[in-house]
């Protein structure tokens, strides 16, 4: 270490100049050449010649410092070089004449292959060899510091570009019109720039006008100026990109406007840029420098980046400015264009369809059916009453059970009734010995005091029997019982009246529909319609409207009115209490017409109501 850094002192005392040039380097060409001389002079009389590549931004590698003794090429290193590049390791290889050795190493940068150093050395000992691939070792951290450096320059442009972006960009928001924006706008830019004027143009149809000037607080639109400032921007627009005078670059692009705005400024430095947002350019700003602060590219990608930022505010508050019949023209007038111009042909698929269907829809027909609840009844239910007060004995069936005409249905307990039967059959024997005794006495008023008590006790026993055989109830005919479980009351009292079970046969039904008080004036006696049932949905059942009830019933905070209809044919599935959806067949309507009538009856309800 000690040794080293000693050569490098004494390199250093022998070669002021070279150390000189190289920290008075103004480009990095020459710093890679100053850079690559010291190598050269710090390894001594071994080194023969030197070449150093670096990447450039195609990925490709050139060389930029060269140094060799009258005779030599560089392409004698290439081979060592490209093996370097593939490899980045440090090589040193053996070349064909005797004591002749080419060595590289490979300039990393955070982990990214920067470059390579490459030295054709004539060299005696193994010492030498590694002096030589030391110092090159060593000398690579001035390379990497050129390269922070002008990363951190670059880091600091950048973060200055946004800062001053995003002040302006908040000054701008600041402003509510579009007037105040656009006049804050180029006023702050021309300061942040360092520009004598700055210029904003909107365009308005197929050509540019001027709208705010820095430190400017009206825009004359007949001042010579003026016109020359829009037609540089219409220039810039037209070729849809940036343009300079004096150019940057060497593009051929067009400046004839620039020129001429340039002549007529004593030789003034432009730069314009093209707004665009939204697939159109919507504007042009235009910045202004003395003859001798030409724009540089720094200049132009920091004006670059705060018209990205800025141009969309300007541009919304132009469109918030706008009077409303002049924005809905506006956007007729793009949308027209973007359907018989030549782009967006998205859009003219998406119009053209719309177009068909709606077209298709105005002109076709369907059949208008309405739609309503419907629940399925029994044509007839019947109720099986308590036909006097007693107590229940026995019930074989409950509700859901199917049932033949005179089947059991329950039966009361008759105990009592017979009972009262033999006691009345036994009064009666009495009196009909008492009435024969008084015939035989001839007492007449007697024998008729006792006919009468015994026809009276002869009524009697026919009502018990009666009674008696009404404590059976039986199906009046075959059906399905609908309600009534008294599996839980056996045994327990009846009243006379009571209804025990409800029966409603299985080959008469009644569509009972729920039609809302908006459609009831479609609907008609005779109109067809079909049924589909939720415990049934693979099946349709054909109806036809029966009769309709002229009375409205509140529902789920609507009126509806009942309307009754009959299939016109039964299916052993069907049960009575079965819900589902009926739409019935009203006429032909266009398509149109049918899905959106709720709409326009809400519409014509609503006008209706707002008129005075």
């Amino acid at each position: 270490m000690e040794s080293t850094t000693s050569g490098t002192l004494d390199a250093h005392e022998q070669n002021p100049e070279l150390w000189q040039s190289f920290v008075e380097a103004d480009s990095e060409e020459e710093y890679f050449q100053s850079w690559l001389s010291l190598q050269i002079n710090i390894v001594g009389n071994a080194a023969l010649q030197g070449l150093m590549v670096v990447q450039r931004g195609d990925s490709s590698f050139s060389p930029v410092a060269a140094w060799s003794e009258s005779g030599l090429s560089p392409e004698r290193l290439s081979g060592v070089v490209e093996r370097v590049i593939e490899e980045q390791v440090g090589l040193l290889v053996e070349m064909a004449e005797p004591e002749r050795y080419a060595a590289a190493y490979p300039v990393l940068i955070d982990d990214a292959l920067f470059g390579v150093v490459a030295l054709e050395l004539r060299a005696h000992q193994p010492q030498e060899l590694q002096l030589a691939m030391r110092q090159l070792q060593w000398g690579t951290a001035w390379l990497e510091l050129l390269v922070r450096r002008n990363q951190l320059e670059a880091d600091k442009a950048l973060l200055h570009r946004l800062k001053a972006a995003v002040d302006l960009l908040g000054i701008t928001l600041g402003e509510s019109t579009f007037t105040g924006a656009s006049l804050v706008f180029v006023t702050e830019l021309a300061a942040a720039s360092a520009c004598e004027r700055v210029s904003f143009g909107y365009r308005r149809g197929r050509s540019i006008r001027l709208e705010a000037v820095s430190h400017s607080a009206e825009v004359s639109e007949k001042m010579n100026l003026t016109r020359a400032i829009e037609k540089v921007m219409d220039e810039a627009i037209l070729q849809r990109t940036e343009v300079t005078y004096p150019e940057l670059d060497d593009e051929l692009l067009i400046t004839r406007e620039h020129e001429a705005l340039s002549r007529q400024q004593a030789m003034a430095s432009i730069a314009t840029f093209p707004l665009f947002h939204e697939d159109h350019y919507y504007g042009a700003l235009t910045c202004e420098r003395a003859a001798n602060t030409p724009f540089t590219t720094r200049d132009m990608e920091f004006i670059r980046a705060v018209v990205t930022l800025a141009g969309p505010v300007l541009e919304a508050r132009y469109k918030n400015d706008l009077n409303p019949v002049v924005a809905l023209w506006h956007g007729m007038v793009r949308l027209t264009g973007g359907v018989l111009g030549s782009r967006h042909l998205g859009k003219k698929i998406i119009i053209l369809a719309l177009a068909v269907a709606v077209g298709f829809l105005y002109n076709s027909t369907g059949e208008y059916r309405l739609t309503a609840d419907a629940r399925l009844e029994g044509a007839i239910r019947r109720a099986i009453v308590v036909p006097f007060d007693g107590y229940l004995d026995e019930a074989p069936h409950a509700a859901g059970d199917k049932v033949d005409q005179g089947e059991l249905l329950c039966s009361l307990d008759d105990r009592d009734l017979c009972l009262e039967k033999l006691a009345k059959l036994s009064r009666i024997r009495q009196m009909e010995q008492q009435y024969q005794e008084s015939v035989a006495k001839h007492d007449r008023a007697r024998t008729v005091v006792i006919r009468a008590q015994l026809e009276q006790s002869q009524a009697e026993l026919e009502l018990l029997e009666q009674k008696l055989e009404r404590t059976i109830l039986t199906a009046p005919f075959a059906g399905l019982l609908v309600s009534g479980d008294l599996s839980q009351r056996l045994g327990s009292a009846v009243t006379h009246g009571e209804i025990l079970f409800e029966l409603t046969p299985l080959d008469a039904y009644r569509i009972i529909l729920k039609v809302d008080e908006r459609r009831i004036a479609d609907v008609k006696p005779g109109q067809k319609g079909s049924l589909m049932l939720s415990s049934l949905p693979q099946e349709r059942f054909s109806f036809v409207v029966k009769k309709l009830t002229p009375i409205a019933r509140a529902d789920e905070g609507r009126n509806y009115f009942k309307v009754e209809a009959e299939l016109t044919k039964l299916n052993e599935k069907l049960r009575p209490g079965m819900e589902g959806v009926a739409k019935i067949d009203i006429d032909t309507r266009r398509l149109v017409s049918i899905w959106t009538r709720d709409f326009s009856e809400w519409v014509r309800l609503s006008f209706w109501a707002w008129l005075p």
